[in-house]
């Protein structure tokens, strides 16, 4: 039984050094991953981000933070990931998905929300959007704060 204990124990520190977690970086307006870069990058302001195709210059994502008009009480804020070319928005409350925290700037931001897209498999390594992905990470995630909201 120990010999079991003993093996199965090696086995799982091995496994865990092989697994990587993939490096995300936004450098010279291009997202990188693991050094290759998979899309290109602008800021329009501190609260808008897009990501661009690298092929054919077509904005795939427009991220935006939302402060919901209240802008000293954080709690009601949201972000709102617009991905365009599915068609398809999401908008969600749990601001620590893509924000890293006060005073980082907003690239390190944005590295986080592509790792999340990563993560969730809506983008895959090489810059391309699935669809069927997004479908759940729409379900998973949208909680229709526009809609719900009384203006």
């Amino acid at each position: 039984m120990r010999n079991k204990l003993m093996l199965f124990t090696m086995l799982f520190f091995c496994a865990s050094n092989l697994i990587k977690a993939q490096e995300v970086e936004i450098k010279d307006d291009k997202v990188l991953v693991d050094g290759k870069a998979i899309l290109k990058y602008e800021k329009s302001s501190f609260f808008q981000h897009s990501f661009y195709s690298l092929t054919d210059d077509e904005e795939i994502l427009m991220y935006k933070y939302n402060e919901n008009e209240s802008k000293n009480y954080p709690d009601d804020d949201y972000l709102i990931l617009n991905f365009l070319t599915a068609k398809k928005k999401v908008e969600c409350s749990d601001i620590t998905k893509a924000v890293t925290g006060l005073g980082m700037s907003s690239k390190k931001n944005m590295e986080k929300l592509i790792t999340w897209l990563l993560k969730e498999k809506v983008i895959d390594v090489n810059g391309v959007l699935n669809t069927t992905k997004l479908d759940t990470f729409y379900d998973k995630y949208n909680e229709n704060i526009t809609e719900r909201t009384i203006r």
